[in-house]
């Protein structure tokens, strides 16, 4: 399935503690509450429960004490914080993550926040950074260039704040301006298109940029399969003399084992090759970020 037909994922602020981003993974429908605005307001003193508590404290008072009074309430106190220790934990769990979806609400982007092409676009820079962080050299800390694990999330958080504000104006401009301007008229309104345009086309190459690293360290990936196989053949490689020289003659002997030996570096050559194609697409990728970081 192409990155076109598939919504993108949701995207948290990696700079977040983890306590915090995960009960924001934890609750997409309840971030999409938050963001439509359908937010619960906070609840205050029942007047209906306040004032007949009043009246009841008054009245001890004036058949007790003061101190009598304030053991009465104490009590309702400690009575009152039982009641919401043993209150539903589910509703607890569905309150803290709403408090935590209001305080955080400009730490996360949802697929709704993004129109259709930006959607697509953080959908692609997702996939190639899931192809390098899933790769067996990734795993094997071979890209040593830049911290993948750190650089890339904060990548997607990047492109995907960005694309937020451009889907934002596009979607300003498209409220402006609805249809067409006059011919003669049109020439005013072009530079804010082309603003929008120029916007479009930077965020672009710079999820391609992330495409391209993503394709050499899959290439990379691909090459590191056979070149862990090879490491483990060259550490039986005098067996492997030795039963060429013990099977066919001296004149046969030699070519082999020239042929064993340039193989060998063909493959470590290959290796080598696709690693430092990984590591100048690293490179294009950072330089992609541009002077707006």
């Amino acid at each position: 399935m192409s990155p076109q037909s598939r919504s993108p994922r949701l995207v948290v602020d990696p700079a977040l503690p983890e306590s915090i981003s995960s009960v924001l993974r934890s609750a997409p429908e309840t971030l999409r509450a938050v963001r439509m605005g359908d937010i619960p307001s906070a609840r205050g003193p029942d007047p209906a429960k306040l004032f007949p508590t009043a009246a009841f404290l008054i009245l001890i008072w004036a058949l007790t004490s003061l101190s009598g009074m304030l053991m009465t309430l104490v009590l309702i106190l400690v009575l009152t914080g039982l009641r919401r220790l043993t209150a539903d934990p589910t509703a607890r769990r569905e309150r803290r993550r709403l408090r935590t979806a209001v305080d955080h609400a400009s730490r996360f982007v949802l697929p709704e926040d993004l129109d259709a092409d930006c959607g697509t676009l953080l959908r692609r820079a997702q996939d190639a950074t899931e192809t390098v962080l899933d790769s067996r050299v990734n795993r094997a800390g071979l890209l040593d260039t830049i911290d993948n694990a750190v650089t890339l999330p904060d990548q997607i958080w990047q492109i995907a704040t960005r694309l937020v504000r451009l889907s934002s104006m596009r979607a300003e401009h498209r409220r402006i301006v609805p249809g067409t301007p006059p011919p003669e008229v049109a020439e005013a309104f072009s530079p804010y298109s082309k603003a929008l345009e120029a916007a479009a086309r930077s965020l672009t190459r710079r999820v391609q940029a992330l495409e391209e690293y993503a394709a050499q360290v899959r290439r990379a990936d691909e090459v590191y399969h056979s070149y862990r196989q090879l490491e483990q053949l060259s550490e039986r490689a005098p067996q492997y003399e030795e039963l060429i020289a013990d099977t066919v003659g001296d004149e046969l002997a030699v070519p082999h084992l020239r042929e064993l030996t340039a193989q060998a570096q063909r493959i470590r050559d290959l290796f080598a090759e696709s690693m430092e194609g990984a590591r100048r697409a690293a490179g294009h990728l950072l330089r992609a970020e541009g002077p707006g970081r």
